[in-house]
């Protein structure tokens, strides 16, 4: 694999890299970094350009100090620069947890640069905004509110050596087994440099600026694939149902007894979906 970085949007982004072809851009999702996607990557860099980036504020890309660097439009403008600073014009785009967020709101801001979507364990975003309007949903999205509150999230997930964090990753887990301690110990690296807390809090802290609960969505033409671990305990899988609704070409693939970090838990199953999607 092969370490690197690329500025986009004003700031420079690292990623990891593996293989030649057409572009597949992998994005994370909260609390992690590129390195989610180490049992994807090598399988398809067997055909194509397999990127994982670092998004702003984590691991080793740039930390704006500002929390309204942390706003939506500045995420799909990173990674619309990463795409063209990479050397393409269009892409399949894989985004789990935030970076399927993000990967929502780029494919409708630029469907034109997406051959394929591909969305892990984060609901459409229409869907989710419903669902934050039922008891059930917000409860499960406790962690949200709790986020906006300044400075505290910040001692709690560096408190005992960043135990949140290892807690959140096992603790949701179905096999726990699936996070070595090495795995455990890559993310706290990643979650004690420098500003890199704060910056991903400041992520939750911009959802409501945002506007989530009045955007109106209109019918997504890109063609897209979700894959959902069935075990999520802070995304229900009630919030997929009624998706194609705004989505006019979509597949979705379950998975049983196999929690949020889908990709790290079920890696197989997962690659299988991606291969049948696309066709390879």
């Amino acid at each position: 694999m092969k370490h690197d970085r690329i500025n986009t949007n004003g700031i420079n982004l690292h990623y990891v890299s593996e293989g030649e072809g057409n572009l597949m851009l992998f994005l994370h999702g909260f609390p992690e970094c590129w390195y989610s996607w180490r049992k994807q990557l090598p399988e398809f860099a067997k055909d194509h350009h397999a990127v994982a980036l670092d998004l702003r504020g984590y691991n080793e890309s740039d930390k704006p100090s500002e929390s309204s660097a942390y706003k939506m439009p500045e995420l799909v403008a990173d990674v619309k620069g990463a795409i063209e600073g990479l050397g393409y014009q269009r892409c399949t785009l894989v985004g789990h947890d935030w970076g399927g967020a993000i990967a929502w709101n780029f494919a409708y801001e630029y469907p034109e640069m997406l051959d394929r979507l591909i969305i892990l364990n984060l609901p459409h975003p229409a869907k989710f905004s419903q669902g934050l309007r039922t008891p059930q949903q917000l409860l499960k999205s406790w962690y949200v509110f709790l986020f906006q509150i300044p400075y505290l999230p910040e001692f709690l997930i560096q408190f005992d050596d960043y135990k949140l964090l290892e807690t959140a990753l096992k603790g949701m887990a179905v096999n726990q087994e699936v996070f070595s301690a090495e795995d455990i110990n890559f993310y706290k690296d990643a979650f004690a440099k420098r500003g890199a807390a704060t910056a991903a809090i400041n992520y939750y802290r911009n959802i409501f600026q945002a506007g989530i609960l009045e955007k109106k969505w209109g019918i997504l033409e890109v063609p897209t694939l979700m894959i959902w671990g069935e075990k999520d305990i802070a995304l229900g899988k009630e919030l997929t149902y009624g998706t194609e609704e705004y989505v006019r070409n979509l597949q979705i693939r379950y998975i049983p007894n196999c929690s949020h970090w889908v990709q790290q838990e079920q890696p197989n199953l997962v690659n299988q979906y991606i291969r049948e999607f696309i066709g390879l």
